[in-house]
């Protein structure tokens, strides 16, 4: 079967010249060598809505907020004009947010021309530099990197920093159901816990019983191990053929299919035969939108 083409960049720049712009604004210990273009009054700005980071630390913005009282905003934001004298936040809406409870009027920004596809890709590579996201909003930021501007797994691991398995098993995670998704973002298991449920049989019940027990990650791959087993023994016999274990290429292929799609995938072959069946599972209707996407691009 042909391979599909390859999804077109509909950005004008390349992911290296909106990575120098990111990181243009990442924190330094010194004084920034970057000058801000002006200082903008606060109220002036917007946050950018499509800002793929949705959870603020209360308590770090506090301590950022009373460090901007002392010593000001060493580091500007970047911003794109807006409509009439009006700013939106490309990177720094953390440090905008703290600034406000500083009481600050003005704050330093630099001036970019984003269009609007740029202005969210440069929102979500700089949150992924700076490791704002929780696990899931990591994620979601791969994804979204992959299906929206065509970046490959290989690409963003050269680009950001991160080894192509760190992504692969980031985008894993959300093949996983809501309520153990929930628990991620409300802190209560990790991303190794997690990663860890992704093979089990029961994550939903073995998450909580993961966090009732307060077990490591160690302890958790172990326990998802043997829920399996114990699911498997007390499945009820059946006079159907017993379903041979799949080869170490088909739980590869599995894997890789998964990772790019953000969804669970089972490739079902028949035994000494050349045809079989691929199975996708959806957990929302954003990812049957998402998956449909997908499949018209391979016409």
């Amino acid at each position: 079967m042909a391979k599909p083409s390859p999804k077109k960049r509909g950005l004008g720049r390349g992911l290296s010249a909106l990575m120098a712009d990111v990181q243009d604004d990442m924190p330094k210990d010194e004084t920034p060598s970057v000058r801000a273009d002006q200082m903008i009054p606060i109220e002036k700005i917007v946050p950018n809505p499509d800002q793929p980071r949705r959870h603020f630390d209360k308590d770090a913005l506090e301590d950022l907020a009373a460090s901007i009282a002392e010593k000001g905003v060493i580091q500007p934001l970047i911003v794109r004009r807006k409509e009439g004298d009006t700013y939106e936040i490309v990177a720094g809406e953390r440090r905008w947010r703290a600034s406000q409870k500083s009481k600050l009027h003005e704050v330093p920004a630099i001036v970019r021309d984003f269009s609007d596809t740029e202005i969210l890709e440069v929102a979500i590579i700089e949150n992924i530099q700076r490791a704002d996201l929780n696990p899931l909003e990591e994620a979601q930021a791969f994804r979204q990197l992959m299906e929206k501007f065509g970046h490959t797994q290989d690409e963003l691991s050269k680009s950001l920093g991160k080894s192509r398995s760190h992504i692969a098993n980031s985008v894993r995670l959300l093949t996983l159901p809501s309520d153990v998704q929930d628990l991620v973002k409300d802190g209560k298991l990790s991303a190794g816990h997690v990663r860890a449920l992704i093979t089990s049989e029961d994550p939903s019940g073995l998450a909580l019983l993961a966090i009732k027990k307060g077990l490591s990650v160690r302890e958790v791959e172990k326990m998802a191990k043997s829920f399996s087993a114990e699911t498997v023994s007390k499945k009820p016999k059946s006079t159907r053929p017993v379903k041979v274990d799949k080869d170490a290429d088909t739980k590869a292929l599995e894997r890789d299919l998964s990772a790019n799609l953000g969804m669970k995938v089972s490739v079902e072959h028949s035994e000494g035969q050349e045809n079989g069946k691929v199975v996708i599972s959806y957990m929302t209707l954003e990812d049957l939108d998402t998956l449909c996407r997908v499949l018209s691009t391979m016409r």
